[in-house]
């Protein structure tokens, strides 16, 4: 038997990326796993090739981010496991930041993870039923880099509301995890370099030079990882966030 066998898993900002790498894994280890994307075209060829179910949402809508859950629950009877992998990366600092752009990166990287965990838990809390929620986070939520301010301001909110939310309902056996992912190769990261950074086609392997352990982050390590956190396996673990990293915080040359 699969990891999640069984389970209903909704994986919000599932259509690519590490959120798509998520779909991917859970389909394997035996979730029926619904995903959701505001690129229509893209989500609905994940689901033609993967056999998952796609629900388009825009995620900056907080009434989308709930209603999320209450379509997945409404289809598939129930959900048993979230992950919030939406996340919006473009670039600002303290002093160039707009309102309009910090706004934008609260209501995709905390304000959309907020009500769709909203949505989720009351859903368990009727139903009397334990379950796991996985936030994807980041590890500059620890500071980041100065062009990432108001990235950086909305993820660490997320991880401080992934802590508060654990706690408020351990009782009610739900256990809320996040993953502070660090430098990932994803398309997402390919755009973000070649339209903030400049970069040419050998980004990749400059980046993996640049590195510990002679490479970036892969989507299918990191969805491993959060398949293992989502299902029975990890335990009793919940309030925790991990650096998924090969960088040590903390730690100095």
């Amino acid at each position: 038997m699969g990891l999640l066998e069984d389970k209903v898993v909704l994986v919000n900002g599932g259509s690519q990326g590490v959120g798509a790498g998520i779909v991917r894994a859970g389909l394997r280890e035996g979730a029926t796993v619904v995903f959701t994307g505001r690129r229509v075209e893209i989500g609905e060829k994940l689901a033609a090739d993967t056999g998952a179910h796609f629900v388009p949402a825009d995620l900056s809508d907080p009434e989308q981010a709930r209603d999320s859950v209450v379509r997945t629950v409404a289809e598939h009877g129930r959900v048993d496991c979230l992950v919030n992998a939406a996340g919006l990366t473009s670039r600002g600092s303290l002093l160039d930041t707009t309102p309009e752009l910090f706004d934008q990166h609260v209501a995709i990287n905390l304000r959309a993870p907020f009500f769709a965990m909203q949505a989720a838990v009351q859903h368990l809390v009727d139903r009397r039923a334990p379950g796991t929620i996985v936030n994807i986070i980041t590890s500059s939520e620890h500071g980041g880099q100065p062009f990432l301010a108001p990235y950086v301001a909305a993820k660490a909110g997320l991880a401080g509301l992934t802590r508060n939310a654990a706690h408020a309902h351990r009782w009610d056996r739900i256990r809320i995890n996040g993953l502070n992912i660090g430098w990932t190769d994803t398309e997402g990261e390919d755009a973000t370099q070649r339209a903030f950074h400049g970069a040419g086609d050998d980004w990749r392997e400059k980046a993996a030079q640049s590195q510990p352990m002679g490479k970036l982050g892969q989507v299918d390590e990191i969805a491993d990882f959060v398949v293992f956190l989502l299902s029975e396996r990890s335990g009793v673990v919940t309030g925790s966030v991990i650096d998924w990293d090969q960088i040590v915080f903390g730690g100095l040359d």
